[in-house]
Formats: C-alpha cells, sequence, structure tokens
C-alpha cells in the first residue's frame, strides 16, 4: 500500500524522497525491520492476550524431560508470524504483481486451516474441563485429518492453475543473433504481448531474451539444468504435452502437502520449526533476488524469472518474521505456533521453491523436514508390519518423530534445535552452491 501511495506521489507531485520506495532493496530492508517489530512487541502483546483468554496448550505425559512444565503455554502462537508476514508485505509489496498475491493467499488459506485446527483443540480441552473429564488428546479433538488435506489440496491446485495459465508467469529465453527464430524447447509458447529485453553482460556482448510461457524447472547440480515437466508424458504420443497441466498441478500440489505437513511435524521442540524455516527462507531469497535479476540470471546461467524480485519482499518479511518469533520461542519458550505458524510456514516455503523453479532441491535445504517425515512414515510402517508379522509391534526410532528419538536419548532439546539448526545451515550451503557446480 506504501509503494503504490508513493509511486502516486512521486508521480503526480514529486515529492522529495517518494522515489525511495522504488528501490527493492529498500523495500526489503524495512520489510524485515517492521516483521522483527511486530513479532517482538506486538508479539508479546499477543502472548498477553492468549493468556487471558487460557489459549495454553495441553501435553500429554510422554516421558519426555521437562515436557510436561510446557503445560499451559500459550499456543496458536503462529498468528504473530502470521501477522508479522502479511503486514510488511502489504505496505512495501507491489501488489498488482502475481507472485505476491499468491503468497499473501497462500498465507491465509494456511493460516486459517492451522487456526481452525489449534481452535478446535482448545475447545475440546475447555469442554472437557467444564464436564470435570480428563482431558485426553486425540488426533480427533482438531480439525479432521482429511479436512486439512483438503484445505492443502486446494491450495495447491489454485497455486498450480495459476502457474501454468496465468500470461503474467513466465521466463525469458535467449534470442541468438545468427538465428532469426527464437530457440523454444517443446512444450514452450511465446508469452502474450512478449517483448524483446537487450541485456549487455560483463564483457560487453549484447544477449537478446525473450518472454514464454513453458513448465519448467531447475534440475540440480546437472550442466543442461531444466527439466521440462511435459517430457514426463511425451512417452505417450504426439499431442500428450497438451496435458502437461495434469501433471504439475497435481505434482505442485503433492509438494505443498507434503512440506507443509513436514514443517508441521518438525514443530515439537522450542525454536526448532522457526529455526529451521528462518534459515530456509534466507536461501530462497537468494535464489529469488538473484533469480529475478536479469544480470544476474545471465551471469550465473540461471532461468530469469521477470518480477521475480519483488517477491524478495514477502521473504524478507518471512524470515524476520521467524527470527522475531524466536524471541519469544526460543528454550524455554513462552508461547508455542501450534497448527496456526507451522502449517503456514511449511506451505509459504514450499510454495515459494515452486515458483523460483527450485522445487527439485527441496529434499536438500528442507532436509530436516524430510527426515522428520520419513521417521513418522518409517516407525509407524515398520510398528504396523511387525504387529501383523509378529503379533507385536516394534520400533525402528524410540520415538517419532526423529527430534524425539534424540530426547529419549537424554539429549537436551535446546540442543537437539541448535543442531538441526546446523544441519540446516549446512544444507542450505550446499543448495546455494548448485548456483554454479553443475
Amino acid at each position: 500500500m506504501l509503494y503504490h501511495l508513493f509511486t502516486w506521489l512521486k508521480q503526480h507531485y514529486n515529492i522529495p524522497g517518494a522515489g525511495l520506495f522504488q528501490f527493492l532493496t529498500f523495500r526489503i530492508a524495512m520489510a524485515i525491520l517492521l516483521s522483527l517489530v511486530i513479532a517482538t512487541v506486538y508479539g508479546k502483546r499477543i502472548i498477553l492476550f492468549l493468556q487471558k483468554k487460557q489459549i495454553g496448550e495441553s501435553v500429554r505425559d510422554l516421558g519426555l524431560e521437562g515436557q510436561m512444565q510446557k503445560k499451559g503455554t500459550p499456543t496458536m502462537g503462529g498468528i504473530i508470524i502470521l501477522l508479522s508476514i502479511l503486514i510488511p508485505t502489504l505496505l512495501f509489496a507491489n501488489l498488482d504483481k502475481v507472485y505476491i498475491r499468491l503468497m499473501v493467499l497462500c498465507t491465509v488459506w494456511l493460516g486459517v486451516i492451522g487456526f481452525l485446527d489449534d481452535y478446535f483443540k482448545i475447545r475440546a480441552r475447555r469442554s472437557a474441563q467444564q464436564k470435570g473429564e480428563t482431558y485426553k488428546k486425540k488426533d480427533s479433538d482438531g480439525l479432521a485429518g482429511i479436512s486439512k488435506i483438503i484445505g492443502q489440496v486446494g491450495l495447491g491446485i489454485i497455486i498450480g492453475v495459476t502457474l501454468y495459465f496465468s500470461n503474467a508467469v513466465t521466463v525469458e529465453r535467449e534470442i541468438y543473433p545468427d538465428d532469426a527464430k527464437v530457440l523454444l524447447q517443446k512444450g514452450e509458447r511465446l508469452a502474450k504481448d512478449s517483448n524483446i529485453t537487450i541485456v549487455k553482460d560483463v564483457n560487453g556482448a549484447t544477449h537478446q531474451f525473450v518472454k514464454v510461457k513453458t513448465p519448467i524447472t531447475s534440475i540440480p547440480f546437472v550442466k543442461n539444468h531444466e527439466f521440462n515437466y511435459s517430457k514426463l508424458i511425451s512417452w505417450i504420443g504426439n499431442g500428450a504435452e497438451k496435458y502437461t497441466w495434469i501433471i504439475y498441478i497435481l505434482i505442485v500440489t503433492f509438494i505443498i502437502t507434503a512440506v507443509s505437513n513436514g514443517a508441521n511435524i518438525t514443530d515439537g521442540l522450542d525454536g526448532l520449526a522457526a529455526g529451521v524455516s528462518a534459515i530456509i527462507g534466507a536461501v530462497l531469497g537468494v535464489f529469488i533476488y538473484v533469480s529475478g535479476n536479469i544480470r544476474f540470471a545471465e551471469y550465473l546461467n540461471i532461468m530469469f524469472i521477470p518480477n521475480l524480485g519483488e517477491l524478495s519482499i514477502f521473504v524478507g518479511a518471512f524470515v524476520g518474521a521467524c527470527i522475531g518469533f524466536l524471541w519469544y520461542n526460543a528454550y524455554p519458550a513462552q508461547v508455542f505456533m501450534g497448527d496456526t505458524g507451522s502449517l503456514a510456514l511449511g506451505g509459504i516455503i514450499a510454495s515459494l521453491a515452486i515458483i523460483v523453479r527450485k522445487e527439485l532441491l527441496i529434499p536438500i535445504f528442507c532436509g530436516v523436514f524430510l527426515i522428520e517425515n520419513l521417521s513418522v512414515i518409517i516407525q509407524v510402517s515398520y510398528f504396523k508390519y511387525t504387529k501383523k508379522k509378529y503379533g507385536e509391534g516394534r520400533r525402528v526410532f524410540l520415538m517419532s518423530p526423529l527430534h524425539h528419538h534424540y530426547q529419549k536419548k537424554g539429549f537436551h532439546e535446546n540442543k537437539i534445535a541448535l543442531r538441526f539448526w546446523i544441519i540446516t545451515v549446512l544444507l542450505v550451503v550446499a543448495s546455494i552452491m548448485t548456483l554454479k557446480i553443475r
């Protein structure tokens, strides 16, 4: 909103300083600072409000050290994260850009799903207390699992359809001077109202680019590092490419659902999910900034995605919100994010990776989310298999998700969280290296 206001003031009244809002780096910095202020200053007021309303966490005794001390800690703190993301984005970003609109929708959509899940759990606890019964936390207390999946799938379909069909979502291809034709890959087409962009590299050589619509992504550690989703069904025969949208939307939906649930599972220790998400957000910010700048993209030999740079403002707010939330969520936590925050964090990360065409890197920079997800799948699958075969269920881990396994081994939760952060930093560095190692 401020971006549009100061742009109007600059155009009509030429007010001194109004042009500052045209600089992307300035707006990124302002988004980060404002998100930190909201999370730290106003976050305290939200925590006090949650305490006043007795919106506390109900904890089952799982035999973990210090676990029962968390009983009554305010939950639904994800509201702090959501506000710290949305307010700076709405103030400093260009709201006309399709990517900004998609990410605002993603944040609100998953935030509402998580909020409803937390709300139903709290309502079930209060109902039990009013009846004088002992509250037993069950999956059915919150939003039904199928309802959450339907919500995540619905968001995946919206994002997939928008990215595939919207004329505002394009990449740029180089037109070679010695060839009068644009060298387009199979399944690509010229974007509506496509114009030629001329760029000079560091050596003074001229390069010409044109916008195209194409369902491609980046393959890490590969020289010819682009993969067109149409190849997944090209074996069917001629004309199969026109059904690529079905495959693309299914893949987008699966990624958003998987990463969202991965972040939700990871949110089990003080500061763990918020810290890991902040680090992942930083690397996505790097990818978005360089892919949205035609000179950096040309130098690094990566695809240039027009209008993507504006998304850096959203990412700045996202990282600032996660770091600011750690002010109260780091051990010992004064507030838990709940599903209100964790579902949104995972969905945001997945959506950003898909938009910047780096979804194949998700298993690397989201390695902690992946291993947490796998630990639950392995534990449950092996328990069911052994129970059916031997008559009693056996376990691979002392407890799942994986962070609880290390708690059972005697590691302090603060040490576990910090080590998972360090692992994420290493994975993020490896992901950034893919920009040049091919």
